[in-house]
């Protein structure tokens, strides 16, 4: 199947400010230019150092030129590297407050059982709150426009994603909606061939990079559905093929690339589309979950 390289976004993302520089530079770390993406891992590392450092000191640090973090600093509409500095120390200050700063997240050799469960719970934590606070509330309303108006949608995601895939299934299905979730990539592929104008398409691809994913994404666009893509990366190839575009923020750290953080900051986002759409459907979609919880009401054993 031929595929499209006009890979990334449709429009161009706001100024970046303090509160989400920090999840910008990670969601874009993907799509920068290597000696870039050193500058942007030296920074999202340890943005409380970062910001104190010099243009010369983070330069030598990410093993590049002076030259290089000026680019990065256009890379994520930063005006300058001074605005870029303030940005940094005021996502630090705010995570200070938090009290998330001072957890490293990533696992290390040494760690206690008690510092690995508290950097689990506090990379989940950073997850949700972080993927709430960046998401782009006027895609994620187009995003319920379209389910709400839909015939039929249609979902797509394999691995963890596909565990994502079937939650939001069972959430649509609950409130009278026709969803079907496909974690095979061939029926995938079958389901987009056969939708048409007024369905909607939903891929869901933590890295953005999933080719069973995005070819099913990109078949359902041509055959005329609206295409919705979750991802942790703007940048990433699945949003060449989205209509509607809706980011997670989550940073990967040690033994949890695919983590627990990802599926629930992509839960995060399946939550607020589903919530959406039940809001719109408010009357019957309050009464098709009340048909659902006194029918399971028989699945259920007695207490003793």
């Amino acid at each position: 199947m031929a595929r499209s390289r006009a890979y990334g976004p449709k429009s161009t993302a706001p100024q970046t400010t303090g509160e989400d520089v920090i999840v910008r530079i990670r969601s874009l770390l993907p799509s920068l230019p290597p000696a870039e993406q050193r500058v942007g891992q030296a920074i999202s590392s340890d943005p409380e150092a970062a910001a104190r450092l010099t243009i010369s000191e983070l330069a030598r640090l990410a093993e590049t030129s002076e030259a290089t973090v000026v680019r990065f600093c256009r890379s994520i509409e930063m005006p300058s590297y001074a605005d870029l500095r303030i940005a940094v120390a005021t996502w630090a200050g705010r995570a200070d407050a938090d009290g998330d700063l001072p957890l490293s997240l990533d696992i290390q050799a040494d760690d206690k059982l008690s510092d690995i469960v508290a950097k689990i719970a506090g990379s989940d934590a950073m997850a949700v709150r972080d993927t709430a606070a960046a998401l782009d509330l006027d895609q994620l309303g187009r995003a319920i426009d379209a389910v709400v108006r839909a015939r039929r949608v249609d979902i797509y995601g394999v691995g963890a994603s596909g565990f994502v895939g079937l939650d939001l299934q069972q959430k649509l299905h609950r409130i009278g909606l026709v969803a079907f979730a496909w974690t095979d990539p061939h029926m995938a592929i079958t389901s987009a061939a056969n939708l048409r104008k007024g369905d909607v398409a939903i891929g869901l691809s933590h890295t953005g990079t999933t080719i069973d994913t995005i070819d099913a994404l990109e078949l359902a666009q041509r055959s005329g559905a609206t295409t919705i893509a979750v991802t942790n990366f703007a940048h990433s190839p699945i949003s060449g093929f989205a209509d509607v575009l809706l980011c997670t923020s989550v940073q990967e750290t040690t033994f949890r690339a695919g983590a627990m953080a990802s599926r629930i900051a992509a839960l995060t986002v399946v939550d607020c589309l589903f919530v959406g759409v039940a809001q719109r459907h408010h009357a019957s979609a309050a009464a098709a979950l009340a048909r659902t919880h006194e029918a399971l009401q028989t699945r259920r054993r007695p207490s003793r």
